[in-house]
């Protein structure tokens, strides 16, 4: 089993909260570290159809079964069970009692928003982060190519087959419980070419023309990946005095390997020329700093920066009040002009710190006096050298 960095995260909210809520895509690992930290609780699965009919049909009696807390897998499953378990959280408000893990986001924030306000924590596990996977981690086209889902790099899975797997599992159970989608064939090419706009501004008119679907399906569909895990927008930078500054989102997906697979790689060498290849490492390297947050139990709050001429920089990163500059490279080789073109832009962010961090595929270190460059896999390492005053 992978050493989760949210286990500390988690077992620290254990002594805080009477309830510690794990979101997560399916298969990232919530159910595995929830029952690691707590072997001694009593654990259930709410996707169990007998289980799951008991707390629909008798919640008060299903919830009286485990008087000191217990682990409920899948518990959106059944969500009028919050409400029950609000009463029971203020009656006896001992910590660590419960432990709920679920794979849908928005809707259960909505859920734990409205019931379990200010009696739980709520905390975020994604696939596994480069850290979590260690070293060797494999080339950069083998990464992109597999992803980050523990289970394929435990079980040493064929990656091509167990996305597949996961996708067709994911469009039976997931979307069709949300009962949103009624023409499936027409929502899977919906979700492939939202794979192949990885990194690219969010236009959901062109994205709906592209499948055949109105601008306002787009965006239902897409608050349906959302919703499960699949797909995220990253936001832009926005500032009162920027009026020409691009405020349309980007799109990107959790794990980058489902996105190639959607895309239809189904070998790493088919990543070599592929004119995606720049987005994919783009994906890969932004949700892994998104990791790096949610894992320590910050909130996901990463931003990019575009104006209206063009000037982009791939990443903010929270340092405080403050945001580092970070450019993404798919390239080995270091090239002057980032740096150039990183210290130019970032002057014009007013909470940007002074100089910029560049990741890219090569293995070099560089510091310049206009930013640092370093491997993609050493940001964790780089900022543990860094406090939040700057580089």
């Amino acid at each position: 089993m992978y050493e989760r960095i949210l286990r500390a995260e988690l077992l620290r909210a254990a002594t805080e909260y009477p309830v510690v809520t794990i979101v997560g895509p399916r298969q990232s690992g919530k159910t595995t570290l929830a029952r690691a930290c707590f072997p001694d609780k009593p654990y259930t699965s709410l996707e169990n159809p007998d289980v799951r009919a008991f707390a629909q049909e008798d919640p008060r009696g299903f919830l009286a079964q485990y008087p000191d807390g217990a682990i409920f897998d899948e518990f959106q499953r059944v969500p009028d069970l919050l409400s029950y378990l609000q009463g029971i959280v203020d009656e006896d408000p001992r910590v660590g009692r419960f432990i709920l893990t679920g794979s849908q986001h928005f809707l259960m924030m909505r859920d734990v928003s409205q019931s379990l306000a200010g009696r739980t924590a709520l905390l975020t596990l994604l696939p596994l982060s480069l850290e979590e996977l260690g070293e060797p981690v494999g080339t950069v086209d083998e990464l992109l190519y597999s992803g980050f889902y523990p289970r394929i790099h435990a079980q040493k899975q064929e990656p091509f087959s167990a996305h597949r797997n996961y996708f067709m599992t994911y469009v039976e159970r997931d979307v069709r419980s949300l009962q949103q989608v009624h023409d499936l064939p027409t929502f899977e090419t919906f979700v492939r070419m939202c794979a192949g706009r990885v990194g690219q501004l969010l236009n959901l008119t062109a994205l709906g023309n592209a499948v055949g679907i109105s601008a306002t399906t787009a965006r239902d569909w897409l608050h349906l990946l959302e919703t499960s895990f699949i797909a995220f927008r990253l936001q832009p930078y926005h500032a009162n005095f920027g009026k020409r500054l691009i405020k349309t989102p980007k799109l990107y997906f959790y794990d980058v390997g489902l996105a190639a697979y959607l895309c239809g790689i189904e070998a790493p060498q088919h990543l070599t020329r592929h004119p995606l290849r720049g987005a994919f490492f783009e994906n890969m390297v932004i949700v892994d700093l998104l990791k790096n947050r949610l894992n320590c139990g910050r909130d996901g709050r990463l931003l990019f920066y575009r104006d209206s001429n063009g000037r982009e920089i791939d990443l903010l990163y929270p340092l405080g009040p403050s945001y580092l500059p970070i450019e993404i490279k798919s390239s080995q080789t270091i090239h002057t002009k980032w740096f150039q073109q990183l210290e130019a832009t970032a002057g014009s962010i007013p909470s940007a710190e002074a100089k910029g961090l560049i990741l890219y595929a090569g293995e070099a270190e560089q510091k310049r006096t206009n930013g640092v460059a370093v491997n993609f896999r050493q940001f964790h390492r780089f900022m543990d050298q860094t406090d939040t005053t700057g580089t």
